[in-house]
């Protein structure tokens, strides 16, 4: 969701921004689009479609760090790109740090507590993963890189949240960057 609101916030901006100074929309050559769609399947897999409810748990680290590889490079290819070397640097973090605490982004009990204020204190295991998603549960001690981990809180709802990481933060400011991008100044009409 948080990556979602980049997308339409960066959508909204560019456009915004063509209206008011009256200039056209223009899409920057971007390459291997594919690979945004390919390399998000084993996400799509193992932690969105229904089918996550049967997806082995074992193979959940490999479908996140498979997707996040794919990911950054496709994100690294366009780096040249408006706002692509701030979503490299972001996935790069994400990546990081999942690598380094064995495949699932980690959260922290106190970041959980956050997000689920009402859950009773034995709800979640210091270990396992949450449900069906790609986090992890470990304590500050026990998480390598603490600072790149799911720790930052946003409002998503009246009592709810959804925790992110400063990899997401930047993944998103490069997503909007690169929106507001597509809006160029028109051509005149002696350059046409």
């Amino acid at each position: 969701m948080f990556l979602l609101a980049a997308v339409i916030v960066g959508l909204f901006a560019g456009l915004l921004r063509a209206a008011v100074l009256r200039r056209t929309i223009q899409p920057f050559d971007v390459r291997l689009t594919w690979l945004v769609f390919v390399a998000f399947l084993p996400q799509l897999v193992a932690f969105v479609l229904p089918t996550k409810a049967n997806f082995p748990d074992v193979l959940a680290p490999a479908a996140l760090i498979i997707s996040q590889a794919g990911l950054l490079v496709f994100a690294a290819v366009n780096f040249n790109k408006p706002g692509f070397w701030l979503l490299s640097l972001g996935l790069a973090c994400n990546l990081l740090v999942i690598v380094l605490n064995g495949g699932l982004m980690p959260i922290s009990p106190a970041t959980i507590q956050g997000i689920f204020p009402n859950a009773p204190a034995d709800a979640f295991v210091i270990g396992e993963r949450l449900g069906t998603g790609k986090d992890i549960l470990l304590t500050v001690e026990q998480t390598r890189l603490v600072f790149l981990s799911d720790r930052f809180l946003i409002p998503y709802g009246p009592g709810y949240a959804v925790a992110f990481s400063f990899g997401d933060a930047l993944v998103a400011v490069g997503i909007i960057l690169a929106l507001w991008s597509i809006s160029v100044p028109a051509r005149s009409a002696t350059q046409a």
